[in-house]
């Protein structure tokens, strides 16, 4: 049997609100493309804590703007892509925080792409024509 590439894709704009849609996106992906249900919950966290970023820095406050969610799943193996032309910024060169630290000795932040990192199996992020990319490869056995 030929694995088919599927392909979808959402667009959002940089609103929190927008987080609700994508719930509900991941919920009607689950069904059409017929995925493990364990796997939906993480890359939905996965997901909220990118977009929560680019929502929160990557704009001018009050601006209205779009960010792209490409979706493709090939076998057993899904590819996310989020892209905006938000201010450059590549998650990918945060250090790891120091989780060994009590929760009040260690710095706001850095945990979205640390948890992010623990529940994808690849995290790549590239500037191109003026966009930020960061893909997001999530795989699961058969």
């Amino acid at each position: 049997m030929e694995e088919t590439r599927k392909i979808k894709k959402l667009i959002l704009i940089n609103d929190i609100s927008e987080l609700n849609r994508l719930v509900v996106f991941l919920e009607t992906l689950e069904e059409e493309w017929n995925l493990p249900p364990a796997i939906v919950p993480q890359v939905n966290l996965a997901l909220e804590e990118a977009l929560s970023n680019v929502i929160f820095y990557a704009f001018e406050r009050g601006s209205k703007n779009e960010i792209n969610l490409d979706f493709e799943l090939e076998g057993t193996v899904m590819t996310i892509v989020l892209s905006d032309e938000g201010k450059p910024y590549d998650p990918t060169k945060k250090e790891d925080p120091d989780i060994s630290l009590p929760a009040e000795d260690r710095p706001i932040g850095g945990l979205g792409i640390f948890l992010i990192r623990q529940i994808m199996d690849e995290v790549m992020y590239n500037r191109l024509a003026n966009k930020n990319q960061l893909t997001m490869v999530k795989r699961w056995n058969p």
